[in-house]
């Protein structure tokens, strides 16, 4: 972590945002520690994506707090963009550069010293080195978003937040990101999105549900017993688990 993070890596307070007449995220509270691994789950259109896109200054709140690494995601917002990585299912890229050029942009961005040792580093970790001079549009889907891990990477954020991460990966692509993960874990606050119960569980150390923009369930990893979850997630989300 930073030198200068707080005890919690995220605190929300009564966080809602509104988009038009529908409350996309309703009172939300929650705390995350610093060198914690939170899981979301929910239904679509729960409110998870909203949350992230809040925490990472994307959206900003209709009401309520939120501060990620002591900073407000509306006042400390530009500071706050140094401190975060965000991994989506949208790799956010630039097709018509290569993949040593896409990295040196966004290392050029966050002021990176030794840069090119940098991306370097990164494109072996991901295992791209050797099409680091390949225009990304002729990646696949895995090779972008392995590509897209290195670039949230580059500035080694606080907090790193994952939006589906593993949405369309090949078996092999997900290989080298649960191996990248492992590796970074104790140097990072994690908040991941996802559908699949049993990888979030697998990663997590705290679990949330959310439903229809509220917290419905939050647990630290010891105090799930997963068939438990499962059938309280059923319940929930009134929906079938995979």
């Amino acid at each position: 972590m930073g030198d200068n993070h707080t005890d919690s890596a995220v605190e929300v307070r009564d966080l809602t945002r509104v988009f038009g007449v529908r409350k996309a995220l309703d009172k939300i509270s929650f705390d995350l520690p610093s060198g914690a691994f939170l899981s979301i789950f929910g239904p679509n259109g729960a409110g998870k994506t909203t949350l992230v896109n809040v925490l990472t200054t994307l959206t900003a709140p209709s009401s309520g707090t939120a501060t990620v690494c002591g900073l407000d995601v509306v006042e400390g917002a530009v500071e706050l963009r140094s401190r975060i990585g965000l991994i989506s299912h949208n790799p956010l890229l630039y097709p018509d550069l290569s993949a040593v050029e896409n990295l040196e942009f966004f290392a050029d961005m966050y002021g990176i010293e030794e840069a090119e040792q940098r991306v370097r580093e990164l494109l072996c970790a991901v295992e791209l080195d050797h099409r680091r001079l390949d225009l990304v549009r002729t990646f696949s889907r895995g090779m972008l978003q392995r590509l897209s891990i290195a670039r949230a990477l580059l500035h080694k954020p606080d907090v790193l937040f994952l939006d589906e991460p593993y949405s369309g990966l090949d078996p092999h692509a997900m290989d080298i990101f649960d191996s990248l993960i492992s590796q970074i874990r104790e140097d990072h606050t994690f908040v991941m999105i996802s559908h699949d119960l049993a990888k979030g569980l697998e990663l997590c150390s705290h679990a949330l549900i959310l439903a229809k923009g509220r917290v419905v369930l939050s647990e630290t990893r010891s105090e799930i017993d997963d068939a438990e979850f499962a059938a309280r997630y059923r319940s929930i989300v009134g929906i079938g688990v995979a």
